[in-house]
C-alpha cells in the first residue's frame, strides 16, 4: 500500500510526551528535517505541531517524532476535543501513590524519633525513584540519545544522584539519619505534583475551543420527500431544507425560507441579546433558535460553516508562535547543556573547597532540579491561548500570534467611513433634477445600479421602490469604476453616476451646478450625467448616513488609550467632516481612491507610527493589507476579512478598542511569564550552587515556576470588554 501523502499545505499533529521548551525545540528540529517540510511550529501548551510545506508523507512526520521519543498522531479537521479524563486519572493516582510512599520518609526527617530503618527507606525510595519516576528516565534517555537535553534529563540526573548517594552511604553502614532517600522521593513527588497542576491549568486555557466545538449539534432534522427525518449533520447537503424547532441549536449555515424567530448567536458574535430573523435572513450554525419554527435552505456545511471557520481561526491563532517566543527558543536550545556544566562546576567547587561528598552532590542536585525550562516553554503559548480564546468569546477573532503582538503596539487607528464609522445604510434625502423630473432621473439611476452592492446603490433602489413610479428603463454595458462610480448605456445614451472626480475625468462641466446646499449639510453627493451624445449633468443626489450609535464612545475610548485617530474616505471633505467632527477624529483625508487609502496608510507608517486600519468593504482591502494590523468588520466582505489580522464578528465599533486592549493585556502577560521564567532560574541557580537551597526546596520552586506562569496567564480570563448599554439590537 502506498503511503498517504499530504498535498502542499499543512498538517496538524497531536504531540505527547513533551515537558519543557527544550522538548519543543527538539520536535521542531526533527519535523523540519522531514523531506517536503518548510516550516514546523510546536506549541507546548496545546501539545500540537503545525507543519507547513510541499507534498509530504504524514507517516514520515509521525515516524520522525516517535524516533525522537515522543508520541504523535494526525489531528483531523473538525475532530472533537480529545478526552483526557483517563490520562488525568492515571496521573492523579501516580501522584497519590508517590505522596503516600514519600510521606513516611519526609516525616522521619521532620521528627527524628520516627525515622525509618535504612532498608525501609531504601525500599520506599527505590519504588518512587524507579517506578513512579520511570517517565523521567524514558524521556531523559531519548533526549540524551539525541544529544539534547530537557527537564526530564535534569530531574533524572538529579534524583538519581541523590538516590545513589543515599544507597552508597547505607551500604557502607551509614547512619539512618544521614541518608537522603527522602530528598530524591520528595523531588519526584514535587515534580509530579507540579506537572499535574500545570496540566490542569493548561487544559483550562483551551475552554474557548472546547466551548465552540460543542456548539454544533450532532444531528439535523431534514425535510425530504415530504417528511422530516433526523440525519447526522455530516449527511446534510447544500440546498437541503433543515427544520429547526424552538430551543434547538442551528446545525448548518442557511437562509430562512419559512418562519421567523429570535436567534441567540452570543457564542459566535458576542451579542448580548437575541436578534430577530425572518424569511430571507441568513443564520449560522451553532446559534440558538429561541422561539420560532424555522426552515432553512442550507448554504454551508461541515468545514465551510462560519462556526467551523471560527474554530479553525482560533486554533491557528493558538498554535502559532509569537515573535517574542524566539527569545525563549534561543535560550532553551542551550539551556540544559549550560545547566549541566553549572552543576558539574558546583560539584567540583564544593569538593575543592573541602566539603564532604554528600554536601557537594546535594548542591549539584539542587542546581539540576531548580533549572527547569518548563516555564520558558509555557509563558508565551498559555497567554496566547487564553487571550485569543477570551477575544473569540466576545466576537474578536485574532488571526495569529504575530497579529496579536503587532496590535498591542498600535499608536494610530485609521477608519473607513461608510459602513465602518457610519451605519452603512445611507438614505437618499434629496434629488435635484437639472434636466427632466426627479422621478425620471431616479428611475435611470436605479436601473444603472440594479446589480451593484454599493450602499449608495441600495439607497437609490430603496427610494425608487418607495416612490410612485417603480419602472426602470432597460440597461446594458454596465461597468463599475472603483472609487468613482458606474457607467451604463440606458436606452441610446451613455450615462455616468458617481462623484465629482468621475465627472472631471469624463470632461463633464460642473461650473453651473450648485451643490452648496447639499454639501454644507454634510450629505454625500452623487451626480447623474450624460456622457454621450451630449456631455451634461442630469441630476444631483444627496445621501445621509449617520454615525453608528456607539461610534462616539468607541473613539473616546481610543483617545483615552493614547491613540490618534484618522478617517480615510472617498467621500467629499464636507461629508467626511460632518461625521468626523462630532466624533472627535483627529485627522481626515477625503476624496481619495482605494489605492490612495493604502498610500495614506503607508505614509502614516513611514512617519514611525504603528498603524491599524479598520474597514469593512472590498475597497478597504488594499488599506487593510498596507497597515501594520488590519481590523475587518465581519459585516463586510470576505475579501476584507481575509486581508485583516483581526476580524470583528459584528459591526460594533466598541470592539476596536476591545481588540487592542486584549492584545495589550495578552502581550503583557507574555512578558510577565518570561520574566518569572527567567527570574526563577537567574535567582535560583546561584542560590542552589551556593548551597542555600536544599534539593527539596529546589524541587518545590521548580514546580511552582511552571504553575505560577500558567496561572498568571489564566488571569486573562477575568478580562471583560467595554460595556455598551447604549447599543440597541
Amino acid at each position: 500500500m502506498n503511503a498517504i501523502k499530504k498535498p502542499a499545505g499543512f498538517t496538524d499533529l497531536s504531540i505527547s510526551g513533551m515537558t519543557c521548551a527544550a522538548c519543543v525545540s527538539r520536535v521542531e528540529k526533527v519535523l523540519a528535517r522531514v523531506p517536503g517540510v518548510t516550516q514546523a511550529t510546536v506549541n507546548l501548551a496545546t501539545e500540537r505541531a503545525h507543519v507547513v510545506g510541499a507534498e509530504h508523507e504524514v507517516a514520515a512526520l509521525i515516524k520522525a517524532v516517535e524516533k525522537a521519543g515522543f508520541g504523535a498522531s494526525e489531528v483531523k479537521p473538525q475532530a472533537p476535543p480529545v478526552d483526557h479524563a483517563a490520562q488525568d486519572r492515571r496521573d492523579l493516582i501516580r501522584l497519590i501513590v508517590a505522596a503516600v510512599l514519600t510521606a513516611p520518609l519526609l516525616l522521619g526527617m521532620i521528627v527524628p524519633a520516627l525515622m525509618l530503618p535504612g532498608w525501609t527507606q531504601a525500599i520506599l525510595g527505590s519504588i518512587v525513584q524507579f517506578w513512579l519516576g520511570l517517565r523521567f528516565y524514558k524521556a531523559g534517555w531519548h533526549a540524551a540519545r539525541a544529544l539534547s537535553g530537557n527537564m526530564d534529563l535534569l530531574v533524572a540526573l538529579g534524583t538519581t544522584a541523590a538516590w545513589g548517594l543515599s544507597m552508597a552511604l547505607w551500604l557502607r553502614g551509614g547512619h539512618t539519619h544521614g541518608l537522603y532517600f527522602e530528598s530524591a522521593a520528595v523531588l519526584i513527588s514535587f515534580v509530579l505534583f507540579g506537572k499535574w497542576l500545570e496540566t490542569r491549568a493548561r487544559r483550562s486555557t483551551a475552554t474557548a475551543i472546547t466551548a465552540l466545538m460543542k456548539l454544533r449539534p450532532d444531528t439535523a432534522r431534514v425535510r425530504r420527500d415530504g417528511a422530516e427525518i433526523a440525519v447526522p449533520v455530516a449527511s446534510v447537503r447544500l440546498g437541503d431544507l433543515v427544520v429547526v424547532r424552538p430551543g434547538e441549536r442551528i446545525p448548518v449555515d442557511g437562509r430562512i425560507t419559512e418562519g421567523s424567530g429570535a436567534i441567540d448567536a452570543s457564542m459566535l458574535t458576542g451579542e448580548s441579546l437575541p436578534v430577530d430573523r425572518t424569511i430571507g435572513d441568513t443564520v449560522a450554525a451553532g446559534s440558538i433558535n429561541t422561539d420560532g419554527h424555522l426552515v432553512l435552505a442550507t448554504s454551508a456545511v461541515g468545514a465551510e460553516t462560519i462556526l467551523a471557520r471560527i474554530v479553525r481561526l482560533v486554533e491557528d491563532a493558538q498554535t502559532s508562535k509569537a515573535p517574542v517566543q524566539r527569545l525563549a527558543d534561543r535560550v532553551s536550545a542551550i539551556f540544559v547543556p549550560v545547566v549541566l556544566v553549572i552543576a558539574a562546576a558546583t560539584l567540583a567547587g564544593w569538593l575543592f573547597a573541602g566539603a564532604g561528598a554528600a554536601t557537594a552532590v546535594l548542591n549539584a542536585v539542587a542546581v539540576l532540579v531548580i533549572a527547569c525550562p518548563c516555564a520558558l516553554g509555557l509563558a508565551t503559548p498559555t497567554a496566547i491561548m487564553v487571550g485569543t480564546g477570551m477575544a473569540a468569546r466576545h466576537g474578536i477573532l485574532i488571526r495569529d500570534a504575530e497579529a496579536l503582538e503587532r496590535a498591542q503596539a498600535v499608536r494610530v487607528v485609521a477608519f473607513d467611513k461608510t459602513g465602518t464609522l457610519t451605519i452603512g445604510r445611507p438614505t437618499l434625502v434629496s434629488v435635484l433634477p437639472v434636466i427632466g423630473t426627479a422621478a425620471e432621473r431616479l428611475a435611470e439611476a436605479a436601473a444603472m445600479q440594479a446589480g451593484s452592492e454599493h450602499p449608495l446603490a441600495a439607497a437609490i433602489r430603496r427610494a425608487l421602490a418607495h416612490g410612485a413610479d417603480g419602472n426602470r428603463p432597460p440597461v446594458q454595458g454596465f461597468r463599475a469604476l472603483p472609487g468613482r462610480g458606474v457607467s451604463a448605456i440606458v436606452g441610446e445614451r451613455t450615462l455616468l453616476l458617481g462623484n465629482a472626480r468621475l465627472m472631471d475625468e469624463q470632461g463633464i462641466d460642473l461650473q453651473n451646478i450648485d451643490v452648496t446646499a447639499i454639501t454644507t449639510s454634510g450629505q454625500t453627493v452623487s451626480l447623474l450625467a450624460e456622457a454621450a451624445p451630449t456631455p451634461r449633468v442630469l441630476a444631483v443626489f444627496g445621501f445621509s448616513d449617520p454615525p453608528k450609535p456607539e461610534a462616539a464612545a468607541a473613539l473616546q475610548t481610543l483617545r483615552g488609550m493614547g491613540l490618534r485617530t484618522v478617517m480615510l474616505t472617498g467621500d467629499s471633505r464636507a461629508a467626511a467632516t460632518s461625521v468626523a467632527a462630532p466624533l472627535g477624529i483627529d485627522d481626515v483625508e477625503a476624496g481619495i481612491l482605494p489605492a490612495d487609502k493604502a498610500a495614506a496608510v503607508t505614509a502614516l507608517r513611514q512617519s514611525g507610527a504603528v498603524v491599524a486600519m479598520v474597514g469593512d468593504g472590498i475597497n478597504d482591502a488594499p488599506a487593510l493589507a498596507a497597515a501594520d494590523i488590519g481590523i475587518a468588520m465581519a459585516t463586510g466582505t470576505d475579501v476584507a476579512m481575509q486581508t485583516a489580522g483581526i476580524t470583528l464578528m459584528r459591526g460594533d465599533l466598541a470592539l476596536v478598542p476591545d481588540a487592542l486592549d486584549i492584545s495589550r493585556r495578552t502581550v503583557r502577560k507574555i512578558w510577565q511569564g518570561l520574566f518569572w521564567a527567567f527570574g526563577y532560574n537567574i535567582l535560583g541557580i546561584p542560590l542552589a550552587a551556593a548551597g542555600v537551597l536544599s534539593p527539596m526546596i529546589a524541587g518545590g520552586a521548580m514546580a511552582l515556576s511552571s504553575v505560577s506562569v500558567v496561572c498568571n496567564a489564566l488571569l486573562l480570563r477575568r478580562w471583560k470588554p467595554t460595556r455598551r448599554p447604549f447599543i440597541e439590537n
